[in-house]
């Protein structure tokens, strides 16, 4: 190479590369920060070749947060107090005096810890009898799924249940004697437990029925055999028979309180008033005679 063609190459102003990397990292690292705690978001550039503009956004929209210019590889943007609601994509780009160059988008969770939950009783409510299934539902208003959940009647634990997305969960038991006195349940999902105010459980026994107060119904069944007309209302039969003795007649009057069957009827009409048969049922039984005397010239 020619000596005059180096000088003018060495005599050139060499223009300096601009950046070509940037990234965004967070502090908490993970994009894991608890509610009401602080976020740093940190931007970060290969190479420095004087003042850098760096620039803030959430969102794949682009909303911007913050923008900053100091010659330094890295700078901070700090949010104080997440909220939940904070839980985004963020990202940030960086200029030296170029285009600005973006970062890929990080996602940045918001963790609520599980709030003091509720213990409620299903359909049986705070009364319940012996030997029924007792539904425990407990729930936590507010927390970050997944919320884990114990169950307690007084301090010992029954059994447990999760909520993988977040919510309430149940757990079911067969009530016993043992099972009298109060009920809590406990709500954690990895940001600290909360516990529940205590319910106490009424118990009572199923009413044994008491033959003296609660006689036994008597049900009337229909016979299986053809129905037949009632018996009717007997009716009195009188009969005169005269008995002649010397000067004196005699008016005998039969009193039947039954009615008689034909054959029996024909029976004392032919044997006389000495006797008489009533029948019923198969069953003869002599009637109560009433004899009445009568002069007989008073009778003619």
């Amino acid at each position: 190479m020619l000596p005059w063609l180096l000088l003018l190459i060495c005599a050139l102003p060499c223009e300096p590369a601009g950046i070509s990397d940037v990234s965004l990292k967070t502090r908490p690292p993970g994009g894991w920060v608890m509610e009401g705690d602080k976020l740093v978001l940190i931007c970060s550039v290969d190479r420095v070749t004087g003042n850098i503009t760096y620039f803030w956004y959430r969102g794949a929209l682009g909303f911007h947060l913050e923008t900053k210019t100091q010659p330094a590889l890295t700078a901070e943007f700090e949010i104080s107090d997440m909220k939940q609601s904070d839980a985004d994509q963020y990202y940030c780009a960086a200029n030296d005096g170029h285009d600005p160059i973006p970062s890929e988008l990080v996602s940045v969770h918001v963790r609520v810890p599980v709030s003091r939950p509720v213990l409620t009783f299903g359909d049986s409510g705070t009364q319940a009898v012996l030997g029924d299934l007792v539904e425990l539902h407990c729930k936590a208003p507010r927390g970050s799924p997944p919320i884990f959940y114990q169950f307690y009647h007084e301090s010992i634990i029954l059994g447990n249940s999760s909520a993988p997305s977040g919510g309430g969960a149940s757990f079911n038991f067969s009530l016993t004697a043992e099972h009298s006195g109060n009920f809590s349940c406990e709500a954690s999902n990895g940001q600290g437990a909360q516990r529940s105010e205590v319910v106490a459980l009424n118990l009572t026994g199923r009413q044994s029925e008491d033959p003296l107060r609660n006689p036994p119904q008597t049900v009337l069944q229909g016979s299986t055999y053809p129905q037949t007309p009632g018996p009717r209302q007997p009716e009195p039969l009188y009969e005169n028979v005269n008995v002649v003795s010397g000067d004196e007649v005699y008016s005998l009057v039969y009193h039947t309180p039954q009615v008689l069957e034909p054959a029996a009827a024909q029976h004392v009409r032919t044997h006389g008033a000495s006797e008489s048969f009533q029948v019923s049922s198969g069953l003869y039984s002599k009637p109560r005679i009433d004899i009445a005397y009568m002069d007989y010239e008073e009778a003619m």
